[in-house]
């Protein structure tokens, strides 16, 4: 029995360990890009910072630069937040 608490103590804190690691981005594959407008269509996973399910949407981005280079089809980690009202991409990292 005292192994197994010392186990599960094990477990409860290394669990603890990596959420604090998460940096809270999320996953998404590029469906649009709109460099008028600095706009991308995303198709992603859920963004737990907003509550939201998986789904395909159109972001802002925080900085027109974060387009260079992006395509349809790249697949991408990010994070996003309401900036001025508007869901808006405020890091990007292509994978």
């Amino acid at each position: 029995m005292k192994l197994l608490s010392i186990a599960a103590a094990l477990v409860l804190s290394a669990t603890a360990a990596f959420a604090q690691d998460d940096d809270g981005m999320s996953t998404g594959t590029v469906t649009k890009v709109d460099t008028q407008w600095n706009k991308v269509t995303i198709d992603h996973g859920p963004l737990e910072n907003l509550d939201m399910p998986a789904m395909k949407m159109v972001f802002v981005v925080a900085d027109a630069a974060m387009l260079d280079g992006l395509a349809e089809g790249t697949e991408i980690r990010f994070t996003a937040d309401r900036v001025n009202g508007k869901l808006t991409v405020t890091e990007m990292e292509q994978q």
